[in-house]
């Protein structure tokens, strides 16, 4: 198999006995041991096998191994959550006195974790602008361990050269990792372009119904197992549950973004034209400046729009307090249509200059674009923009 959609579909667990057509829910803590000597030889790793669902579980097991062969990754490790992906690739990697290089423009909780948490453990960071690379190799310290990035990013639908960044990091001898939530593993593959390791927020759009958490981390085995041993210990352990519900979501992941990339590529072709609108995004819109790269590295731009409205932050809530049909909701990659101020919310804990800095001015507004006809959302926002 090696076509996305059939892998997407078909990588599944082995049939248990009862030779059941879709994956079973394994619901339990612990798993039992044929005899002493097999329970040793477990928790010694000499043979593999489960012993408790902090460490392994058939159905995350399962979700792993599809992430791998969507992504071209070597081995995986799933989460309880994005943010808790991202922090057990730092935690497991870094140590105190190594230094981090990452694009400005980051969600804000992987803000927060960089400037507030690691360097409570002497870790130290520099960020750089993901639409100045001339000047990234100024950043670069003899104790610059990673470089960090986003593309398309969040909020602002910025794009990155994944090929570029491959050879700067190669040359810099630095670890190279990409969130790849807002594009997912349909729409691009960083490690084809040298990323080391890709990390997802699993509860966007690859459970992509809005029902439950979790985060994936895919690439090297070197880095994996070393991910994995700081996971097993601190325990941020995706739940069965959630890892059957995000396979299984996954088997219409490459349907669902063909729609997503359909709608939003026309509403932000529509805003674009808009009176009331100052400037709209999307990765594949014509006038987007990073239009080429978002052509030569993604199959599609992706669900998520960004657009301005004209008069700041005080038309940009009157807009999404006259939405009808459009949800406002803490997340994004849903079925439904979702609409955020980034200002105000995901991005709050950011100061003035530094939402400044990443193009989140007061009268941003992110939709995240769902499946309803594209007729029906297009009319809503035209409600909020009267």
């Amino acid at each position: 198999m090696k076509n996305f959609e059939t892998l997407a579909v078909r990588t599944q667990s082995d049939r248990s006995q009862f030779n059941e057509h879709s994956t079973p829910l394994h619901l339990t803590s612990s798993f039992v041991f044929d005899d002493a000597e097999q329970m040793r030889a477990m928790f010694s790793d000499e043979v593999e096998g489960n012993i408790y669902s902090r460490f392994s579980n058939p159905n995350t097991t399962e979700l792993i191994q599809k992430i791998c062969a969507l992504e071209g990754a070597e081995a995986g490790w799933a989460t309880a959550t994005g943010m808790a992906a991202v922090f057990t690739t730092f935690g497991a990697l870094l140590k105190q006195g190594d230094h981090v290089l990452a694009c400005r423009s980051i969600f804000g909780s992987s803000h927060t974790i960089l400037t507030k948490i690691l360097p409570k453990w002497g870790i130290t960071f520099t960020y750089v602008d993901i639409n100045d690379t001339e000047n990234w190799s100024y950043a670069v310290q003899e104790n610059t361990k990673l470089v960090f990035i986003e593309t398309p990013t969040n909020p602002g639908v910025d794009i990155i050269d994944l090929e570029w960044l491959g050879n700067f990091a190669k040359q810099h001898k630095l670890l190279y990792i990409v969130d790849n939530c807002f594009a997912t593993p349909y729409l691009q593959q960083p490690i084809k372009f040298g990323a080391d390791l890709v990390i997802h927020s699993a509860t966007k759009y690859l459970d992509g119904q809005g029902r439950v958490l979790g985060g994936l981390i895919a690439g090297k085995q070197s880095l994996i197992d070393e991910i994995q041993g700081f996971a097993r210990h601190s325990g941020p352990a995706m739940s069965p549950f959630n890892a059957w519900i995000i396979s299984k979501s996954i088997e219409t992941l490459a349907v669902r973004m063909d729609r997503h990339s359909e709608n939003a590529l026309k509403l932000a072709e529509w805003l674009e034209k808009h009176p009331q609108v100052e400037m709209a995004k999307h990765p594949f819109l014509a006038s987007h400046p990073k239009y080429d790269v978002a052509k030569k590295q993604m199959k599609a731009g992706g669900g998520i729009v960004t657009f301005i409205v004209k008069g700041g932050v005080e038309k940009g809530r009157d807009f999404l307090n006259k939405l009808q049909m459009i949800s406002l909701t803490a997340n994004l990659g849903d079925t439904r249509t979702i609409a955020t101020h980034p200002a105000s919310t995901t991005h709050s804990k950011l100061s003035e200059e530094e939402r400044q800095e990443v193009g989140i001015l007061p009268g941003l507004i992110r939709v995240s674009v769902g499946l309803e006809h594209i007729d029906d959302i297009i009319k809503d926002v035209e409600i909020g923009l009267s």
